[in-house]
């Protein structure tokens, strides 16, 4: 989807290049059925690969049992086995009927790739990367784009840098940028919905939120956060410990606090990466079958890319994170910013922003741009 969006953003420039590239048109349909069939091609490559390493697919819901062993229960059936890995993953977030009434009415990031066609009206909830990235794909693709935002700017956890920049790519793009907002209230009416918000004014916090309304959207998306994949496991029986948000909590070594049970990748909330996930499970594999007992993944410089307009590539600790962390008198930061040539003679610009990080007397780099 975002290599579509590219493709839209350079045919917009063809013209400043002396190409004549009028009456293009593009078809979601085609797209997401190309899309569709290719991720069924890559389903059928694992299931494969699992065939091949005679793996046994269960197919089910499993949940813990009570039984003195670590036991997983499957469509009545039990599992027992001296090692038991947890990687359920998460899901999006959601509001329900009491916090925002008409809710449900939106959909979530999962329910983005069952679009049918592509929306003429969105409104993306949500000020992390999966809303910013999915607000740059609509918006390039031709849907109208608003994106309601709780503060004044995006990827808040990220560093200043890059939150401020891309805030701006977002407003220079196309975006509807509503800030410090929340949405009250949704209603459907025959145009479509009618998403209502309230609006803080920070220079003024004792005035009254502003309610204004966005009528006829024709997709409402909340990208609200992710939540982890426990409920239903029934972990507690097992003595699995979980945090505050129902993340499971594991040592270094993606342990459990139940012996003989593990976890890796999104359930344990840290470092929401596949590659991250896969890298964790290899690790853990080494160490349980292969007798390198020390075999562990660093999780202190793992590179982190956002598919925006323009894209995003950080690695290390943020300029805020090092401060915090080492003082500031022991940290250096060197920044840049330009015009990328290809923007040289485009009428669209785009910024190319980038800050070096150094820490410490060896001074220890991380790298932000975008």
């Amino acid at each position: 989807m975002w290599n579509a969006a590219v493709h839209a953003e350079y045919l917009h420039d063809h013209s400043d290049y002396g190409f004549d590239v009028e009456n293009f048109r593009f078809s979601w349909e085609t797209l997401k059925s190309k899309r569709d069939a290719y991720v069924s091609h890559l389903n059928r490559i694992y299931r494969n690969n699992l065939d091949k390493a005679k793996i046994q697919t269960i197919h089910g819901h499993a949940r813990f049992t009570s039984d003195p062993e670590p036991t997983v229960e499957v469509n009545g059936r039990k599992y027992t086995a001296p090692h038991i890995l947890i990687a359920t993953g998460g899901q999006p977030s959601v509001l329900s009927e009491s916090e925002v009434p008409g809710a449900n009415l939106g959909i979530t990031s999962d329910g983005f790739f069952e679009l049918e066609t592509l929306p003429k009206r969105s409104v993306i909830v949500g000020a992390g990367y999966i809303a910013v990235e999915l607000a740059g794909i609509l918006c390039t693709l031709g849907s109208k784009t608003s994106l309601i935002i709780r503060q004044s700017g995006v990827l808040r956890n990220f560093d200043s840098l890059i939150s401020t920049n891309c805030t701006k790519e977002l407003q220079n793009a196309g975006v509807d940028l509503w800030k410090n907002s929340q949405v009250r209230s949704v209603r459907k009416t025959d145009r479509g919905l009618e998403v209502t918000l309230a609006t803080k004014d920070p220079e003024k916090k004792n005035e009254e939120d502003k309610i204004r309304t966005i009528e006829e959207v024709d997709c409402l998306l909340w990208a609200i956060g992710r939540h982890p994949n426990t409920s239903g496991l029934n972990i507690g029986e097992m003595g699995v410990d979980t945090d505050e948000k129902g993340h499971i909590i594991v040592d270094e070594f993606q342990n459990t606090s139940r012996p003989g049970i593990y976890a890796v990748g999104d359930v344990c909330g840290r470092a929401l990466l596949t590659p991250v996930a896969i890298a964790a499970g290899r690790k853990l594999a080494h160490r349980l079958f292969e007798g390198k007992k020390d075999s562990k993944l660093d999780y202190s410089c793992i590179p982190t890319v956002v598919f925006s307009h323009p894209p995003i590539g950080t690695v290390g600790l943020t300029e805020e994170e090092a401060i915090k962390s080492r003082g500031k008198e022991n940290v250096k930061i060197y920044r840049t910013s330009f015009t990328p040539m290809y923007h040289a003679i485009t009428s669209r610009k785009s910024q190319c922003v980038m800050k070096l990080v150094c820490e410490g007397k060896e001074e220890k780099v991380g790298v932000i741009g975008s």
